[in-house]
């Protein structure tokens, strides 16, 4: 999988601006646990009070605050606050803090200066255990006797009195004791939680605000919705990434599919002969779609996951041990149930994913079949057989399908059921520590949102884990094909033809086997084929012919000897130079879909409209061509199969006959033609090539009656050469093979 990276070299500009994309995102979906509990602690608990330091306070509440508040403390907050009074203001001034702050009519009021968050933390540590021990002594009642019971050990016998006036007590005590017992008093309360603390401050505050006639409802609600905008501009910043990641990723993927398809194809279409009996063509089309379709799947999973997730789960687990480290070890419970889960079914579907592809092959391969043999069935009435034959491809597919999709299918059910479990444990133990004071409402909820995100995560790295094994064997049959080196190819130092035996086909002992096979095919021919003489190939079934001409223009590559082109040998020169001198007309004629102009002229843009009409003449296709309405523009379809076998066979001499090759091969392209048919193109075609050689493997006799050189071969050897009259009175093989197709007055000829 990993050797497909460097496929990616295009869109390494698009990753790295993924990558920063995603750790924008990942920030933004980190941020609004954070928010969430802002809102549930701050502003609904406390009224939208953030901290202990009030920013307006009356003069008579900073002087109770101050009696337990001493030495540098006391400075740095006189530093912090300016006194502001009737006096001291201007009149439109005055006015406006009036409607601001109606209590400033009755008395002075503290305003906090500019600080910084830093000065700012300081001044919160500094005011929250004053205003504990103020709001217990003026809260009255309960309240009022437990802050009495801790100061009662602190101090002398018979001070305190019931329902005695503790604040002004402690006003009237010296500043040196009074605030001894404040220490004393502050190491006692040191036990009590944060959360305590800041919900007594925020209380007091609430209370204070409303003395000094300021809108506490407008604090909270504006606090609350400025918090909810933040929350609603990070999520659609989040959306909008996530659209933009979700954008790039597909076209990186969709590159990557583009580079690959072409490389397969690049690298199939340079095959020989013996690539293709390795790869099936219906595993090539499945390489070259499916297997391709399941890597960018999986590319488009990892550029959006496998970046985000890591983020996420990393920034998850340090804002956990941020808002409660005591709880950090359910998220390694809910981790390793996952990961036994998800082990579970890697073990049980791993084997399925490496089945999947063969059975894609199989079934692609008896579609193929059936379809390209549609005829023969039913000549046959075989279209029973061929349907059980593909429901048993179909089936075992469909079977092995089903399995994976059910096991994936439970995976999800069983992940929601840990999560919820884990939801319902963080609330138990956050219930407790609601309850003792040690955790808040708001930090709970967003534990649980941290939590679910790191579970997320790490269950996204999971599902990528699942779905990597199926890809991984398409990327391995991918590379398969591309990293295939082809048997026949070009040679590194080329040589040129000799134009002064243009046209000339010479065999010198050559030899041929079929790559792990036992046996040669064809063994010591040598034989000389040269312009303007007609060389033809006879024999019965399996003797060669086919194979022989093959090798010419490197379909195969001999195994002994050696073939030469115009005084080249074939594997001396460029595949190009050799094949743009042969005119190949195979034994199947093969027309692509388009029009009939198209195929006549797919030698290339040499191919003129006069050498075309000239071909179509030559190859006797004229007639049936001018007979359709749109003549040389009739659409051909796929695989011809709109024009009757002769005409494509016609039609398939013609193309070749458009290029002016040196050299014509015709491998039994005469077959599906009529004898009248027959005749008429043999004598068209010998003035056509009068300065070419041709070749001709025939199985008629008629055919290749008045060629100037017969080959009989057997077995992979030549025994027989000469004339039709020569092989009649010298060979046996020829001389029966004409005896069973021609009668006596045509052999007498």
């Amino acid at each position: 999988m990993l050797k497909l990276v460097k496929y990616l070299k295009t869109s390494i500009l698009p990753i790295l601006l993924i990558v920063l994309l995603l750790v924008g995102q990942a920030m933004c979906d980190l941020s609004l646990p954070d928010y969430t509990a802002k809102i549930v602690d701050i502003g609904i608990q406390k009224g939208g009070i953030e901290d202990a330091v009030p920013t307006y306070i009356r003069q008579s509440e900073m002087e109770k605050l101050f009696l337990f508040i001493g030495g540098e403390d006391r400075q740095r907050v006189e530093a912090s606050y300016t006194l502001l009074d009737k006096d001291s203001l201007s009149d439109t001034v005055y006015d406006k803090l009036r409607r601001q702050i109606p209590a400033i009519e009755t008395q002075p009021i503290y305003e906090l200066g500019k600080v910084t968050e830093d000065e700012r933390e300081i001044l919160d540590g500094i005011f929250k255990m004053p205003m504990l021990i103020v709001s217990g002594f003026s809260g009255g009642g309960g309240a009022s006797e437990e802050m009495l019971g801790m100061f009662a050990a602190d101090m002398p016998d018979g001070l305190l009195e019931s329902g005695q006036d503790m604040l002004a007590l402690f006003a009237g005590m010296p500043e040196e004791g009074r605030l001894s017992m404040v220490d004393a008093i502050r190491d006692k309360m040191a036990v009590l939680p944060d959360s305590v603390l800041d919900s007594r401050a925020a209380a007091y505050l609430k209370e204070e605000y409303r003395a000094e006639g300021i809108d506490v409802d407008g604090i909270q609600n504006g606090y609350v919705l400025l918090s909810g905008a933040k929350m609603l501009g990070i999520a659609l910043l989040s959306m909008a990434v996530t659209i933009l990641v979700s954008f790039l990723a597909a076209r990186v993927a969709a590159a990557l599919g583009r580079e690959l398809r072409g490389r397969v194809f690049r690298k199939v279409v340079g095959f020989s002969h013996t690539e293709f009996d390795h790869f099936s063509t219906a595993s090539l089309i499945t390489r070259s779609t499916n297997d391709i379709q399941q890597i960018q799947m999986l590319f488009v999973m990892l550029l959006r996951i496998v970046f985000y997730a890591p983020i996420m789960g990393v920034g998850g687990v340090f804002k956990v041990m941020s808002t409660n480290a005591s709880m950090a070890w359910i998220i390694g419970v809910a981790v390793l149930a996952i990961i036994a889960i998800v082990l579970v079914l890697f073990v049980v579907a791993m084997p399925k994913f490496n089945l999947m592809q063969k059975l894609v092959d199989k079934l692609n391969l008896v579609t193929r079949e059936i379809l390209t043999g549609l005829p023969v069935i039913r000549a046959f009435s075989t279209e029973k057989y061929e349907e059980e034959r593909f429901d048993k491809a179909n089936r075992n597919l469909t079977r092995t399908n089903l399995f994976v999709n059910r096991v994936m299918s439970c995976m999800m059910p069983v992940m929601m059921l840990v999560m919820n479990g884990i939801t319902l444990l963080i609330v138990w133990n956050g219930g407790h520590g609601i309850q003792n004071g040690t955790m808040q409402v708001g930090d709970m909820m967003a534990f649980i949102q941290y939590t679910m995100q790191i579970v997320m995560a790490f269950l996204m790295i999971c599902m990528m884990s699942i779905m990597w094994p199926r890809a991984a064997v398409s990327a391995r049959r991918i590379e398969e094909v591309i990293q295939t080196e082809a048997v026949i190819r070009d040679p590194e130092v080329p040589a040129s033809f000799d134009e002064a035996r243009k046209g000339v086909v010479e065999f010198r002992d050559v030899s041929f086997r079929y790559p792990g096979a036992d046996e040669n095919v064809l063994t010591g021919i040598s034989f000389t084929a040269k312009p303007g003489e007609t060389t033809a190939f006879i024999g019965s079934t399996g003797s060669g012919k086919s194979t022989l001409i093959n090798l010419i223009p490197r379909f195969y590559d001999v195994s002994e000897g050696s073939i030469l082109v115009s005084g080249a040998d074939v594997r001396q020169v460029p595949l190009h130079d050799l094949r743009a001198r042969i005119g190949y007309v195979p034994q199947k004629g093969m027309l692509f879909s388009g029009t009939i102009e198209s195929n006549l002229k797919y030698g290339g843009d040499a191919v003129t409209n006069e050498d075309m009409m000239q071909a179509a003449r030559i190859a006797q296709a004229e007639d049936f061509i001018s007979r359709k309405p749109d003549t040389y523009g009739s659409e051909i379809s796929q695989g011809g199969t709109n024009v009757s076998g002769g005409q494509k066979q016609r039609l398939s001499i013609a193309r070749a006959i458009a290029i002016h090759p040196d050299v014509y091969i015709f491998d039994d392209s005469f077959s599906a033609l009529d004898y009248k048919t027959d005749v008429a193109l043999r004598r068209a075609l010998r003035d056509q090539t009068r300065n070419s050689t041709v070749l001709i493997v025939a199985q008629r006799i008629s055919t290749i009656l008045h060629a100037d050189q017969i080959l009989v071969l057997d077995e992979g050897k030549i025994v027989g050469r000469g004339t039709h009259k020569e092989l009649m009175a010298s060979c046996e093989e020829y001389r029966q093979i004409a005896e069973s197709q021609l009668s006596k007055e045509e052999l007498a000829q």
